[in-house]
């Protein structure tokens, strides 16, 4: 598999659940008195959709960059990765209601808390991950 059919796979899968997770927004805003949606059946709703077309940037990063193909193929693997476990926490809480902001202190996941190290830990991981793989491809296009 190349860099932009990976990107490009993954776009469509994004857009794919971006418009499954809209039915799911739809039906809670059908059902609360107030329109509205949990905040994270939301948040995973747009998140899904605005990363679609993130991947198609970076399948046209990939096409046009002069990086190796293993080289290119890693740097579209490790933001999709990171985008693709960023749409399953939003979806995990918007599932279980628990929290309308992840980031808050004491760190909610259901009835138990996260420590705030491993949160520290996946969110230097996922700007590492993301910004990593799309400015690799982008010296590679420059």
């Amino acid at each position: 598999m190349t860099a932009a059919h990976l990107a490009l796979s993954a776009a469509g899968s994004f857009l794919l659940v971006g418009m499954i997770t809209g039915i799911w927004k739809y039906h809670h805003m059908m059902r609360a008195a107030d329109a509205q949606a949990p905040v994270y059946v939301d948040v995973c709703h747009r998140t899904a959709l605005m990363y679609a077309f993130a991947c198609l940037v970076l399948q046209q990063l990939a096409l046009h960059s002069r990086w190796s193909p293993v080289v290119n193929l890693w740097a579209v693997i490790i933001p999709v990765l990171f985008f693709a476990s960023a749409v399953a926490t939003y979806a995990l809480h918007g599932w279980l209601r628990d929290t309308d902001n992840q980031l808050a202190r004491p760190h909610r996941l259901g009835h138990k808390t996260v420590p705030g190290g491993l949160i520290r830990v996946y969110m230097f991981g996922l700007i590492a991950g993301e910004i990593g793989g799309t400015a690799v491809l982008l010296a590679g296009v420059l």
